[in-house]
């Protein structure tokens, strides 16, 4: 008999069976629902590998009377869209077809737009899987005629009945009793990062590598351990993963939380990725800490320079030592603001000339009649003159307003003593 990978042979074949996603596939669920009432729309799935997405459509695929045809975007083209086109309305497709189109992502916008004329008069009901946001990587005019529906990452709790479940049918398969040690199913299910088949691949390997004593399969924590390593990780440099770690540590940071900050900075690591944490890092030294405590910047600049020079694994000291500065350090985003502020204006066209004493020297010498003007604020008492420095339109314009922080208000009341009050 020919092999049969166990994550294919234990996909479930109704709703009920389908691991995780009630909020959609509940009692009351919508898209339980749609399928149940039978008359199928133009669907995309979005979520996580792994989460029921193809199972669901071959589940709607039961229910129609339509030939069901499987492309992945990542090898597909337009010719074999147009194969698919070229079957409706013949013997082989009265009623049109199921296209079950996953990766929908990698479809350029053209190959996405030959789809709508055969959706628009339903000859194709398409249904469209991607792991990415589909509000950012599908066209238009493919989602304004579909529903989109997001398939959650599964928790522990859902993925433990498929991987007894799966133990089960290899038990059955390799013709022995299986005998876990504690923790060996709840560990896989824990560490297969909510993926299902990752974690049925991790139980066909570890009990068909489990060692046999008197006609019983024995497996081990240990063995579980090596078998699930590093599957928990969910991480693509090129996908929402990536932004949406890199945004969780900086927002950890911002936060004050130093441990939810070297748990995303850990997840980072793992995945081998060091310049997300590290420009991470260095934008949150004068982003979120900036004027309230200044030699942070330094300082996390002296630890990125250390995991630069001694790359991983141990890179990670240095960039834990940063991270744990910058979540316990006090804040203050004045600096941002000011910037922020200064370049909205410089953008709506709020500029003027430099001021004639502010100009270059250099002036002074292509025939202009009035002197410069400048004033040398060295040359006065506390190294301060009053002098105009904005150009004439922004006159009064203020861009920098003083943190509450310690670090801030003593430079605040530094300034006050000398010019008056600050702002």
């Amino acid at each position: 008999m020919a092999y049969r990978p166990l994550a294919d042979e234990i996909r479930p074949q109704s709703l009920d069976q389908v691991v995780g996603q009630r909020h959609i596939l509940g009692e009351n669920g919508l898209l339980r629902r749609i399928i149940e009432g039978g008359n199928i729309p133009n669907l995309v799935f979005y979520g996580p590998s792994g989460t029921g997405k193809t199972t669901v459509a071959n589940i709607i695929a039961k229910r129609t009377n339509r030939p069901l045809h499987r492309l992945n975007a990542t090898t597909a083209s337009i010719s074999d869209i147009k194969e698919i086109m070229g079957q409706i309305g013949t013997m082989l497709a009265p009623d049109g077809v199921l296209l079950y189109l996953d990766e929908i992502q990698y479809f350029n916008k053209k190959q996405q737009q030959s789809l709508l004329e055969f959706m628009e008069n339903g000859k194709i009901t398409l249904i469209a899987s991607t792991t990415e946001n589909p509000y950012f990587y599908v066209y238009n005019a493919v989602l304004s005629r579909s529903s989109v529906f997001e398939f959650k990452p599964l928790t522990a709790a859902d993925v433990l009945p498929a991987v007894e479940r799966g133990i089960r049918l290899m038990e059955a398969r390799l013709e022995g009793e299986v005998v876990c040690e504690d923790g060996v199913k709840e560990h896989i299910a824990a560490a297969c990062g909510g993926d299902v088949r990752k974690a049925m691949n991790a139980v066909e390997l570890l009990l068909n590598s489990a060692r046999r004593e008197q006609g019983k399969l024995l497996v081990t924590l240990e063995d579980a351990q090596t078998v699930a390593q590093r599957s928990a990780m969910r991480y693509d440099r090129e996908g929402d993963d990536h932004y949406d770690i890199a945004s969780a540590l900086m927002k950890s940071l911002r936060g004050s939380d130093p441990d939810a900050a070297l748990h995303y900075l850990a997840r980072l690591l793992e995945a081998g990725d060091l310049i997300t944490p590290i420009r991470r890092l260095l934008c949150s030294a004068s982003e979120d800490v900036g004027m309230a405590y200044p030699q942070a910047a330094l300082i996390v600049k002296a630890c990125v320079d250390n995991a630069l020079q001694l790359g991983l694994p141990e890179a990670r000291l240095p960039l834990a030592q940063a991270a744990v500065l910058l979540a316990t350090a006090p804040k203050s985003n004045s600096v941002y603001q000011a910037i922020a502020a200064a370049q909205a204006d410089v953008r709506a066209g709020k500029t003027g000339d430099y001021p004639r004493h502010l100009q270059n020297v250099h002036a002074d010498s292509a025939g202009m009649e009035r002197e410069q003007g400048y004033l040398y604020p060295h040359d006065f008492p506390n190294h301060w003159v009053k002098q105009q420095y904005l150009p004439d339109p922004l006159v009064g314009r203020c861009y920098y307003h003083y943190g509450d922080n310690k670090v801030e208000q003593a430079a605040k009341r530094y300034w006050e003593a000398i010019i008056g009050p600050q702002r």
